[in-house]
């Protein structure tokens, strides 16, 4: 099995260097991640300058390894179609610090990244867990799900347009309740701008905020990672709104 693994905090996170030796026992892995952390980046990718890439070493169970100073996107198309010479069998992109629960999945450079390799005709998966500490709380469950997860995708396959999003919560390992599988939710943020000033005294903004959760049934992912369940998410990429297209139809628009 030949496996590309990236993610959005950057090629030294502990998050992918601990992903990379778990997955290693599976087959070949091949890691093609930004060179610094680049969360948030959502689907971007570069257009405008030149994108540079190093083969870097040091990375524990990597057949290649290479940095790119481009966006998790960027780095899916670099992998794909440039630095690895074949096709693999499956993306990873995590494991993330910080959930992406929710319409964040919009936002998220992880998730992204998979949604590329899904564009690209590759199985995809997106590893997240619910901690900003820096702790990495329940990494260890990440990656042996996330392997378990891979052989289960490469004998039984998953639909040509869907990834899986999987969010780890954050508990102590032993008080996870399970699997849930799950539905995305419904996440806004709240008092996302705040106005600063510099030492120089000219107005600068930050986007930072409060996740609201407004929509939470039992089988979304928001309150599954909430009360203390691991969420797998079917991600599907299907942006027509098939049944409102007769009603648009109708529409007086000349």
């Amino acid at each position: 099995m030949d496996i590309l693994i990236t993610n959005d905090d950057g090629i030294r996170s502990t998050g992918l260097l601990e992903l990379v030796k778990g997955l290693s026992s599976l087959g070949n892995v091949y890691v093609v991640a930004p060179d610094r952390e680049r969360s948030g980046m959502g689907h971007a990718v570069t257009m405008h300058r030149p994108l540079r890439v190093t083969e870097v070493g040091g990375i524990p169970g990597a057949v290649l390894a290479f940095q790119v100073d481009g966006t998790p996107a960027d780095c899916i198309k670099l992998g794909l179609e440039m630095l690895v010479d074949h096709r693999p069998d499956l993306v990873v992109s995590g494991v993330n610090a910080g959930p992406n629960l929710g319409t964040d999945v919009l936002y998220s450079g992880t998730v992204s990244a998979a949604v590329e390799a899904l564009i690209m005709g590759i199985p995809a998966l997106a590893i997240s867990i619910a901690d900003y500490s820096g702790t990495w709380l329940n990494l260890k469950k990440a990656v042996t799900l996330t392997a378990s997860t891979a052989r289960e995708v490469q004998n039984k396959g998953l639909p040509k347009d869907t990834l899986l999003n999987v969010n780890l919560p954050r508990v102590p390992g032993a008080e996870i309740r399970g699997i849930k599988i799950t539905r995305v939710g419904i996440r806004r943020y709240r008092d996302f701008v705040e106005k600063r000033l510099d030492p120089w005294g000219r107005t600068y903004y930050w986007l930072t905020g409060q996740a609201i959760d407004l929509e939470e049934g039992l089988d979304s992912d928001t309150r599954a990672v909430k009360d203390g369940w691991i969420s797998i998410t079917p991600v599907r990429f299907q942006l027509t709104h098939e049944a409102f297209m007769d009603e648009l139809a109708q529409w007086d628009l000349d």
